[in-house]
């Protein structure tokens, strides 16, 4: 539907029928899913490059190698594994899974707009202003996140791998590897998402900044053993090159919701603008005993009332 055909339907609160609502809801989501289906599609054709993607920093971690002279070099100590895939039909169901991952991910620009643009109308001004500051700043962080796990996965194939027992041959189903690839970037991503949860719990008053400080120590802890469980290496440097990231997002947190904190403090003691109305106290207040009323005084029947009773 044009915009001017929708401005119409709009009464002057800028509200829509139902049905007005449903048909822009079915318009979005032919949208999304048609903008995910050709980048399906395109993806479908450059799969294998998406796979190698994936796969290949934990081919260069732990991969056997093929070439005679990596065979001439390995010795009985080494370790590696091997990409396998099992079935007939198997390669079929990985391309279209991966196509559409793909498909997914690389349309989320669209579909993530078609989304805004059905909700926006919705909200207020400063529920806007909200939601491009936590988009804006959400995406790097996820994509900060991303990029962690996907450099600290060959350092963890590498340990994995390590664990084998001496003789045996370690086949990695590529399924399974693509799922685990998939499941520590979210992972990551969302864990690099924790201080923007803080911030909005704060601007929403569930969590002061002062709470938030309070448990420091625990959360140094708690960041520090995620980040050894998920770089499982030695070499503490690794680990740190997780950690340190988090705890300066949290520190980061804090110090805007005690600022935030304070500037609401501000706001409140100021009291409310000219243009503001203030808080209405509806606590019930106690009115003591109820004061005991007299009966009002009888007044004398008229005269003229008693004789039309009498000629009746």
């Amino acid at each position: 539907m044009p915009q001017s055909a929708r401005d119409k339907k709009k009464d002057s609160a800028g509200r829509m029928p139902l049905a007005e609502h449903l048909r822009e809801l079915r318009n979005r989501l032919a949208k999304a899913v048609l903008a995910v289906l050709v980048v399906t599609i395109a993806a479908a054709f450059h799969y294998k490059g998406v796979v190698d993607v994936f796969t290949g920093p934990v081919l260069r971690s732990v991969g056997c190698p093929t070439s005679f002279a990596d065979l001439a070099e390995r010795t009985s100590d080494t370790t590696c594994a091997r990409i396998t895939i099992n079935g007939l039909l198997a390669p079929f169901t990985l391309a279209l899974k991966v196509s559409l991952m793909a498909g997914v991910v690389l349309a989320s620009p669209v579909w993530l707009y078609q989304l805004w643009a059905f909700v926006a109308p919705g909200l207020h001004r400063h529920e806007r202003k909200y939601a491009y500051a936590f988009v804006g700043a959400g995406a790097p962080l996820f994509l900060g996140g991303a990029f962690f796990a996907y450099e600290v996965l060959p350092t963890t194939a590498k340990v994995l791998i390590g664990l084998t027992p001496h003789g045996v041959d370690n086949l990695l189903p590529l399924d399974d590897l693509l799922d685990l690839v998939t499941r520590m970037v979210v992972v990551f991503g969302l864990s690099f998402e924790m201080p923007l949860l803080l911030v909005m719990l704060n601007l929403t008053g569930v969590l002061s900044g002062r709470r938030m400080l309070s448990r420091w120590r625990g959360v140094i802890v708690g960041i520090a053993v995620f980040s050894a469980v998920a770089t499982p290496s030695t070499d503490p440097l690794t680990m740190l090159a997780l950690a340190a990231p988090i705890w300066a997002l949290y520190f980061a947190a804090v110090v805007f919701s005690l600022l935030c904190d304070r500037r609401k403090a501000r706001r409140e003691a100021a009291g409310p603008g000219d243009d503001e109305s203030s808080d209405l106290d509806l606590t019930p207040q106690h009115i003591g005993e109820a004061e005991p009323v007299s009966a009002g005084r009888v007044l004398p029947a008229r005269p003229d009332a008693e004789d039309d009773r009498a000629d009746g």
